[in-house]
């Protein structure tokens, strides 16, 4: 009897080992490994193509977005052109103090004296390269901060919080958290965006906003990091820098990361309150998006 019953326990065991690697509940596990011996606080939220594999960490926690909002801001924008309030080609002024001297800014530096920006070129820096200075012109042309976090609440997402531009936020280190999400709604904003949930973008803006999210040039060694030479991942960062305590209040990033076989997972991965290096923190969200990555392969 039990010589018969011992092959078949072996193999029930083999069969619950396999299911455990390949569940969500291992993902998990191995995002908790990475994160537990690090000195920092770490949000992650990982949903897959189909809305099946939903996997977090803190995912309900608040965490300062920091640039991650330009994001929020570029579709709100988007929203308001397919509102018919502008179109994407018009034209905004900068000049003297909207160029945000001190602040980052590509476009300030490869335009010092400022000039006629349409919309379109405000969204690609801000998003792309997150530049400031166009961050802070859009937050103009739309009403400011609290129209980015009206939009997004109307349309269900409200876990999130906006209320200042990058000029005030950068000139506090404690204003920063009042512009704050969470890792599940981050994702939320970013799923509900690629589908077009309810028409919410017009065809043109859609693709356009994937198109710049794709080109974004910052962050290299975060989601991107350790995945595979040429992967296509569309996603935003956001940056704190370290205070004179040695304190780091935001490392993040958001987006889509695109399978060989043509499907995608959402992930969004924010670091707060760390003592770690640069190099750790964004090590940290490289290794839990090699995690994710070699999850949803091993599901092919």
């Amino acid at each position: 009897m039990n010589r018969l019953i011992q092959p078949a326990l072996v193999l029930l065991l083999v069969i619950a080992s396999k299911s455990f690697a390949q569940s969500p509940e291992s993902l998990r596990s191995k995002i908790l490994q990475i994160a537990s011996d690090k000195n920092a606080v770490v949000g992650v939220s990982v949903v897959g193509n189909d809305e099946g594999d939903t996997v977090s960490l803190n995912g309900n926690s608040y965490f300062p977005m920091q640039s991650v909002f330009k994001y929020h801001i570029a579709v709100t924008v988007l929203s308001q052109i397919g509102q018919g309030r502008f179109p994407l080609d018009r034209n905004i002024e900068l000049r003297g103090k909207d160029l945000l001297p001190g602040l980052w800014s590509p476009l300030r530096e490869e335009n010092p004296d400022g000039g006629n920006f349409p919309v379109s070129k405000l969204i690609e820096y801000a998003v792309s390269k997150s530049d400031n200075a166009g961050c802070d012109a859009l937050l103009r042309l739309i009403g400011g901060p609290e129209a980015v976090e009206e939009y997004f609440i109307s349309n269900g997402i409200t876990d999130i919080s906006v209320r200042l531009n990058e000029e005030q936020m950068q000139s506090d280190w404690d204003l920063m958290f009042q512009n704050r999400t969470t890792p599940k709604a981050a994702s939320e904003a970013l799923i509900k965006f690629y589908y077009n949930t309810g028409g919410l973008l017009s065809e043109s803006s859609h693709d356009f906003i994937w198109k710049v999210m794709k080109e974004t040039g910052t962050g290299a060694n975060r989601l991107k990091g350790q995945l595979p030479e040429g992967t296509i991942v569309a996603h935003k960062t956001g940056s704190s820098g370290t205070n004179k305590d040695g304190l780091t209040a935001a490392v993040n990033d958001i987006g889509i990361v695109f399978l060989p076989d043509g499907k995608y997972f959402f992930i969004s991965v924010f670091v707060t309150n760390s003592t770690e290096s640069e190099e750790t923190n964004e090590r940290i969200i490289a290794e839990i998006a090699k995690a994710a990555w070699d999850y949803f392969i091993k599901k092919q």
